[in-house]
């Protein structure tokens, strides 16, 4: 009796330990001028165990999400000066995530009711303008989630973008600036870089069913609500510049969310509100005000 049930907790044991090595991520450094890691793959970090990014110089994993300009989760940014913040939205609703002279993002919620009296909500998309440009990246609604199939939608100028399949494929529009590689081979991860305005890290995710247990989103079978999860670098930013993100980026931003909470929530979201994902008309909008503070005819409404 006594060596079935030493035997039985010896099962137990080992086979414990199996689920964490069966959904560990793995994740390698894509950029070739990193020849020492360039390829070489890493195990994720337990605090982000299935998706993770690595950084080349170091040659070491991190959270992509707990890095500055990160936009996660339900959403949960980290600003430009490092701060942790949340800020809910509302579902199917347009908000001003950042908006300077010479470039403005909006990013559209999705989500649903909670009985707690809020939307859980995620960003499902993003309308980034800049010079004369629109583009869209966006996660594809999807009821079952399969990591072969390409779940992002990207748009230039209403026109689709079609990456190269591949990891590592580009695409690019001189006439644009515009660079988009695939960081996977399916179109679920990308890098979009804008040579002198931007670079973003675009991940599509899907909510899981341990997800959705944990935090009581009662996910049903008909949608997975596959939401992008981000990381923005600007490259330059006037001392105006606004927005749900924006504002973090500031010399002068003092945080007013309250740090002592256990989900320290960002307010505000009547004047982060936009109509559309591409337009300009939030109260805080900066797009088409020339550096320096004199301004020209601002456009309210760049797409129909």
């Amino acid at each position: 009796m006594k060596l079935g049930y030493g035997w039985i907790l010896f099962v137990m044991f080992c086979f414990s330990f199996l689920p964490s090595k069966l959904i560990a991520g793995k994740a390698a450094c894509h950029n070739p001028l990193f020849g020492n890691c360039y390829g070489v793959l890493h195990t994720c970090p337990a605090g982000c165990p299935t998706l993770c990014e690595i950084d080349c110089r170091l040659c070491k994993p991190y959270c992509a999400c707990d890095r500055p300009g990160a936009v996660c989760q339900d959403p949960r940014f980290i600003g430009g000066d490092g701060i942790m913040f949340y800020f809910h939205g509302k579902k199917d609703k347009d908000f001003c995530l950042l908006s300077d002279s010479d470039i403005h993002i909006n990013g559209h919620f999705i989500g649903k009711r909670s009985n707690k009296g809020r939307d859980f909500t995620w960003v499902q998309a993003i309308g980034i303008l800049f010079d004369s440009h629109q583009l869209y990246i966006g996660a594809q609604r999807v009821a079952k989630w399969e990591d072969s199939i390409d779940n992002m939608l990207i748009e230039l100028n209403g026109m689709r973008i079609r990456v190269p399949i591949g990891e590592g494929q580009t695409w690019w529009s001189q006439e644009a600036r515009l660079n988009i590689q695939r960081q996977t081979e399916t179109n679920n991860k990308v890098r979009v870089k804008v040579e002198g305005l931007f670079e973003i890290e675009a991940r599509v995710v899907p909510i899981t069913l341990e997800e959705s247990k944990v935090h009581g989103y009662d996910v049903t079978e008909d949608d997975c609500f596959a939401h992008l999860e981000l990381n923005f670098k600007f490259d330059s930013q006037s001392e105006k510049v606004d927005g749900v993100l924006g504002q973090t980026y500031r010399p002068n931003y003092r945080s007013r969310v309250q740090m002592a909470a256990a989900m320290p929530i960002m307010g505000g979201a009547d004047k982060f509100a936009s109509s559309h994902l591409f337009a300009v008309d939030c109260r805080v909008s900066k797009f088409g005000i020339i550096k320096g503070g004199s301004s020209r005819e601002q456009r309210s409404t760049v797409m129909k």
